[in-house]
């Protein structure tokens, strides 16, 4: 399985970002995808997730401004993330695989997001 995250960046407050993450070696359509962050010392946090019939949920913190969207034929899950804040400066992850169970599943490398104030 390999999950290859890209999108990320410097962006100031305010501004947007679309992360993708494009999936191989699993049945893509049948698996939720999950997006999560990380900062230095901190646990990995789920920001969102996408469930093999289209469902999501995201984090209250996240709520109206990031939307989580998935290509089923492409292999891809995407994070549109609107209105960043220097808080949302993390590395996000994404991951296949049941979306509230850190030990369950694949994981792709990171890509490191930075929001300026």
């Amino acid at each position: 399985v390999q999950l290859q995250a890209s999108g990320g960046g410097l962006v100031q407050t305010g501004g947007y970002l679309r992360l993708s993450c494009a999936a191989s070696g699993i049945i893509f359509s049948v698996n939720s995808m999950a997006w999560y962050r990380q900062t230095p010392g901190m646990q990995r946090e789920l920001v969102a997730f996408i469930t093999s019939g289209g469902g999501t949920m995201y984090a209250d913190s996240v709520k109206g401004r990031f939307t989580i969207s998935r290509g089923n034929t492409k292999k891809t899950v995407y994070l549109q993330m609107t209105s960043l804040k220097p808080e949302d400066t993390a590395v996000y992850y994404c991951k296949a695989g049941p979306p509230l169970r850190t030990d369950v599943g694949s994981w792709g490398q990171g890509t490191q997001v930075t929001v300026s104030s």
